[in-house]
């Protein structure tokens, strides 16, 4: 498989796991659903490099009840509780549609317990269409009393382990912000087996109602995204390829709306990209960004966008703290 990044023939285009990838700008879990709905109203997806569909469990699962979005300053709160419709129905109904379009389908991942993990994983193993796998260990552990997966390195490393011996496709961690030290998670991913990094996940916060006197989204506390995190992702990505180089493949995501962000966490040291929220507000932003960094390429005149990763180190500052 390998975890080289080979340039291909266009300025954007690349080789990463063996895989072709027109672009290095993808969508990120959660915030283009399964890609159709785009693909049937506004462009064709097959402009983009890599789709990551909506998280999957084994059992569907309606989420969480309502308040479950709060806009905040620069961002959004989320709280939809993981709802999907399980991916059995996701591989027979809405995989094949997929299939159609002329991208990288990446599958998001997640459980209430290793063992959910795993037959979800299982499941997509064996799915053709399916190109990687994209772990969300931001899932509470039913069975470690609650505390997310990835938060604890040692349930951590555990899990991408025995996630590694269940699939011969490539296995991405996408790590929580929510931790004392990121190198921590970082690391107990990479020595469990895991073939990339994607940082970030989002940031826990809160929103309250100041006539009501109460939290707005029903369950208190929910994810922030959108550009008020974008600095917290690319200081997190600069950390980790500070540590692994290019040995260890990053996928930025975290508060990208347009070319000009993206390029921050590329020169920080991410091979790829994610663009998640403002597809609420810009479901264009994608192409948006892909235009960009091709204008930005040209006027720089670089012949490849890989020219950029991970550049600002170039100074090799020593983070303290």
């Amino acid at each position: 498989m390998g975890n080289t990044v080979k340039p291909l023939k266009d300025t954007l285009s690349f080789e990463l796991f063996g895989i072709e990838f027109k672009n290095p700008v993808w969508t990120a879990s959660g915030c283009f659903s399964y890609g159709l709905e785009v693909a049937e109203n506004l462009y064709d997806i097959s402009q983009l490099g890599a789709v990551v569909v909506k998280g999957l469990s084994y059992k569907p699962r309606e989420g969480n009840p309502p308040q479950r979005i709060v806009e905040t300053p620069c961002g959004m709160l989320n709280s939809i509780g993981l709802q999907n419709p399980g991916v059995n129905y996701f591989v027979n109904n809405i995989l094949p549609e997929l299939k159609k379009y002329d991208t990288v389908i990446v599958a998001n991942v997640f459980g209430e317990d290793e063992e959910e993990y795993i037959k979800v994983t299982q499941v997509l193993d064996r799915a053709e269409g399916v190109h990687a796998l994209e772990l969300n260990v931001s899932c509470p552990n039913v069975k470690k009393g609650g505390i997310a997966f990835g938060s604890d390195p040692d349930t951590l490393y555990s899990l991408v382990k025995k996630i590694r011996e269940h699939t011969g496709k490539p296995v991405l961690v996408k790590l929580s912000p929510n931790v004392t030290d990121i190198l921590e998670t970082a690391a107990a991913s990479v020595e469990g087996g895991a073939d990339g990094l994607v940082l970030i996940n989002t940031l826990l916060g809160m929103a309250i109602d100041v006539e009501k006197e109460e939290p707005i989204i029903a369950m208190k506390t929910g994810g922030l995204s959108g550009p008020a995190i974008l600095p917290v992702a690319v200081r997190m990505i600069f950390q980790v390829y500070e540590k692994y180089g290019s040995s260890v493949p990053i996928i930025g995501v975290g508060g990208i709306t347009t070319a000009h962000d993206a390029l921050q966490h590329i020169l920080a040291g991410a091979v790829a990209v994610q663009i998640g929220t403002a597809n609420f507000y810009d479901p264009y932003s994608p192409l948006k960004v892909i235009k960009g960094l091709e204008e930005h390429i040209k006027k720089k005149g670089y012949s490849h966008y890989l020219e950029l990763v991970g550049k600002a180190h170039k100074l090799k500052i020593k983070m303290e703290g």
